[in-house]
């Protein structure tokens, strides 16, 4: 009993090892499928294509879809695209990275997507999809060209949209620096506001608002602002000389805005005619005016006042000139010096005298006085020997005329 019993345990235990080997064998282990990675977040430009990845492994039989986290739409399942989205699409690299296509993104498109897959429980992750806008400035809500009066308060605005929000910045457009308060000069001035609290001259001209948000291209609007101020005239010298049939430049400088009216006139408010010998010539600059009058030929006419007038809607206003007659250097009382100073050095020469700084005035007084001395005795004798000859008439014998 006991061998037929221990051959029976025999024979029960080699069948149950042999099946036990081959399920082992036939049987593999069960992975479940896994994420290799975590989704990168993406930030695409509107307009551009914007590609998430989601890394798998292990996936099998198993399904990858990707979803809209903040709708709960469902856009591709495995290779199919779900979603009416023309836009969505959906591609694969061995099974293992799964790629999300967004094609022409737009704003709408940021937010959180969501890779899954169909295990149970079901497994995920997401990633976040950042869309930015380049700057673009609003014209219906930033300022337009501008003119004021001077010496108001003026606040030039700038809007702009954008993602992320864009920083306005304002500059000049001649590159020149920003008159500020308190005498300061700046290059810029950010934010969308630009105040200034007493507008001058100095403020005219051309502004840049400038958009920018790092996202390009960076966009700007030209604002002109013109400040407007009645003429103001400068005139450096009052009083010129001149001499005759000299040419002569007389110069003024004005400042208005709006432009003004410049032109010259003589004593009577008489306009100065342009051409013959007057050339009257204007340079411009900006709201600055440099009035020329050019005489060709200064004649004694020409000597007197002349003003420099400039009007504009504003106001007038004139500055004169007083042209004078200037004496030459070889008048009457030049030569006439001249020739006492020649006579003078002749004088000490003959006397064999000579000029020193501290006696010269008084040899030539001494001089003049023998000088005088001798004439006076020459003058004498010749009367003397006429009258002698008048007593001897036999003397004119010996003479003869």
């Amino acid at each position: 009993m006991c061998e037929k019993r221990g051959m029976c345990t025999s024979r029960r235990q080699v069948p149950l090892l042999v099946v036990t080997t081959l399920l082992v064998g036939v049987r593999p282990e069960i992975v479940d499928p896994n994420f290799k990675e975590p989704i990168t977040n993406v930030t695409a430009p509107v307009g551009r294509e914007a590609i998430l990845s989601c890394v798998v492994q292990d996936l099998a039989e198993y399904k990858v879809a990707w979803l809209r986290v903040d709708t709960q739409t469902i856009l591709t399942i495995a290779s199919h695209v779900i979603t009416k989205n023309h836009r969505i699409a959906v591609s694969h690299s061995d099974h293992r990275t799964w790629f999300l296509h967004i094609r022409e993104v737009k704003e709408s498109d940021r937010g959180w997507y969501m890779c899954q897959i169909n295990t149970d429980p079901m497994k995920s992750q997401t990633g976040y999809l950042q869309v930015v806008v380049p700057p673009n400035i609003l014209d219906y809500s930033t300022s337009t060209d501008m003119v004021v009066p001077e010496g108001s308060k003026v606040t030039l605005h700038c809007e702009a949209t954008g993602s992320p929000a864009p920083n306005i910045t304002w500059r000049r457009e001649d590159g020149q620096l920003i008159p500020l308060a308190n005498g300061r000069k700046a290059q810029s001035v950010e934010g969308p506001n630009f105040n200034i609290s007493k507008v001058n001259r100095l403020h005219m001209g051309f502004y840049l608002c400038i958009a920018s948000n790092g996202v390009p291209p960076s966009v700007s609007k030209r604002i002109m602002l013109t400040v407007q101020f009645p003429p103001m005239i400068s005139v450096q010298n009052q009083l010129v000389g001149a001499q005759e049939g000299q040419q002569l430049t007389l110069e003024c400088h004005s400042e208005a805005y709006p432009k003004s009216i410049n032109y010259w006139t003589r004593d009577k408010d008489e306009i100065v005619p342009q051409g013959g010998k007057y050339e009257p010539v204007l340079l411009d600059n900006a709201y600055k005016v440099h009035m020329k009058l050019t005489i060709s030929s200064v004649s004694p006419s020409d000597f007197g006042s002349y003003k420099c007038v400039s009007r504009n809607a504003l106001g007038d206003t004139d500055g004169t000139i007083k042209v004078y007659r200037k004496l030459r250097h070889n008048s009457r009382n030049d030569i006439f010096e001249g020739n006492q100073d020649m006579l003078k050095e002749r004088d000490l020469k003959l006397r064999g005298r000579k000029e020193t700084s501290g006696n010269e005035e008084d040899d030539y007084e001494d001089s003049a006085a023998a000088s005088n001395k001798d004439s006076f005795s020459l003058i004498f004798a010749l009367v003397t020997f006429t009258i002698y000859l008048y007593h001897h008439p036999q003397l004119r014998t010996l003479h003869p005329a």
